[in-house]
């Protein structure tokens, strides 16, 4: 959408954030609270399944407030004013609480991401008992083709994420290295896990041609 056909709100948004001082901090000031607001809504909605309280709670919202008004600042030009702007902004927001309370959840419960229980993936499928044993000759195969075809980086990388779930940008403090690394290290593990299991026969053909 052009700048000119946008929403006046939408079009002052944009163009205080983007303004030098004071404006933009007269800006910044007025957009934080609507979105610790969205935070401690998305935090509090995700509190029970965490059991997350009190202060605790207070911390990941704010950190997920703060953290968003810096991304929107940074990527202003990819708001198109189709929807209004605190619309648009919220969703950072939601993003940042998400991955917040995960990095929260394997803090606190120190889960050993590097622990290999294929039963895992099994229990991902909700299928009837006639399918169950399918799905567990489907786990089977996907261990022993990681067993087989993935070097040690890409076995640690796609265990840690894929299996155990773990978000990216904490294995990479974890092991010392950055987000982008592990993304390339885990795109190449998925790519041969697919070739593998497209050569026995556990997916389509066509697989292969999106990796």
């Amino acid at each position: 959408m052009d700048e000119a056909e946008m929403d006046p709100d939408n079009r002052r948004w944009v163009h205080d954030l983007a303004a030098d001082s004071p404006r933009r901090n007269a800006a910044c000031a007025e957009l934080y609270p609507l979105l610790l607001r969205v935070a401690k809504s998305e935090a509090r909605r995700r509190a029970p399944v965490l059991d997350l309280s009190g202060p605790e709670l207070e911390d990941i919202a704010h950190q997920a407030a703060s953290d968003a008004l810096m991304a929107i600042s940074e990527r202003l030009d990819r708001f198109r004013g189709e929807a209004r702007f605190t619309t648009w902004a919220s969703k950072f927001v939601i993003f940042n609480v998400a991955t917040k309370v995960n990095r929260h959840f394997w803090r606190r419960n120190e889960v050993p991401y590097e622990q290999e229980d294929w039963s895992r993936l099994s229990s991902r499928f909700d299928v009837g008992p006639e399918e169950e044993a399918q799905v567990r000759e489907f786990a089977a195969a996907v261990s022993a083709a990681v067993e087989r075809n993935l070097t040690d980086r890409q076995r640690l990388v796609f265990v840690a994420t894929v299996l155990n779930g773990m978000p990216m940008d904490l294995l990479a403090e974890e092991l010392g290295s950055t987000h982008n690394a592990l993304y390339k290290v885990l795109f190449d593990a998925r790519r041969k896990l697919r070739i593998a299991l497209v050569s026995d026969g556990y997916l389509p053909e066509a697989s292969t041609k999106s990796a």
